[in-house]
């Protein structure tokens, strides 16, 4: 019986920690070498020199409906007027890591 209980509650103890486990993090860090080797040319600082008030600070992303890790890799995937697509350029993992990035940094101000 002890056996028995043993292995019951070293099942539980496995499921808990699974279960408790976040699903894959952003890697922050890779998503700024993302960004740093595609991005950085027209949007350094969080800066935008193609069209200076839609810039990656915060204000102008929220205003621009961009605040979101959905939003912001659409528009990463699908590019928009002056921005290229980057969807068959940059794998999918690496879009999400840069669109954590840019809000990341964003919420810090650049």
């Amino acid at each position: 019986m002890k056996k028995f209980i043993a292995i019951f509650m070293s099942i539980i103890l496995m499921n808990a920690s699974v279960i408790s486990m976040p699903s894959l993090a952003a890697d922050i860090e890779h998503g700024e070498q993302i960004f740093t080797a595609n991005c950085s040319a027209c949007h350094a600082g969080g800066n935008n020199v193609i069209i200076p008030e839609k810039t990656l600070r915060k204000d102008a992303l929220e205003a621009n409906g961009m605040n979101s890790v959905a939003a912001i890799t659409t528009q990463v995937n699908n590019g928009k007027n002056a921005m290229p697509s980057f969807g068959g350029r940059l794998a999918d993992n690496d879009i999400e890591d840069v669109a954590n990035y840019i809000l990341s940094q964003s919420a810090k101000g650049w």
